[in-house]
């Protein structure tokens, strides 16, 4: 697929319990629900909503950047009860070197169940597949065993500790750097 492609018509993909889809403006409140629990946030680049509006602002902007084609960012919807309960997203999509970079969030009602290694593992699928990726990446907090696990699960190799290499919450953090090459990949 080109670049064209994949930005101006987002593919809808499919795993065994999850649907990954683009968001939308009934997302709100299920966003909510999880973007507003201190867990949830703990370890990201921002904080926790601390109300609806916070939410639909973040739906909003998510909303503008499929618009502007800025953006390759699923929601993610739990088959069983149909909520939106994550998001995951190409963070960085440097198609020249053909390298990409995964975030993702989940609420926290669905940890340990083995859901984000299975978003984690259709996206990473979809970057070699339809992107044309070499390598993608993915870094954590130091402290997020959590998410250090799901990267290994995904079969993502550990790179190294990147000292001091985001500035959120007032301070600087270190990163686990993981990656997955198209080559030893899925």
């Amino acid at each position: 697929m080109s670049i064209e492609e994949i930005l101006s018509n987002l593919t809808i993909l499919e795993t065994e319990r999850l649907i990954l889809r683009q968001i939308t403006l009934d997302d709100i409140e299920d966003m909510n629900a999880y973007c507003s629990n201190d867990e949830v946030s703990k370890y990201g680049s921002w904080n926790a909503h601390k109300s609806l509006s916070d939410t639909k602002e973040c739906v909003e902007l998510i909303l503008s950047n499929y618009e502007n084609k800025k953006v390759v960012l699923w929601g993610i919807q739990y088959k069983e009860n149909g909520k939106l309960i994550g998001t995951i997203e190409y963070v960085l999509w440097d198609p020249k070197h053909k390298v990409a970079e995964l975030g993702y969030v989940i609420s926290q009602n669905y940890w340990g169940i083995g859901i984000a290694t299975e978003a984690v593992n259709e996206v990473i699928k979809f970057g070699f597949n339809n992107m044309d990726l070499v390598r993608i990446q993915a870094r954590c907090f130091v402290e997020n065993t959590r998410s250090a696990r799901v990267m290994e699960k995904a079969g993502m190799s550990f790179e190294g500790i990147i000292r001091k290499a985001m500035f959120a919450k007032s301070r600087h953090h270190d990163l686990k750097m993981y990656s997955i090459l198209r080559d030893t990949g899925l």
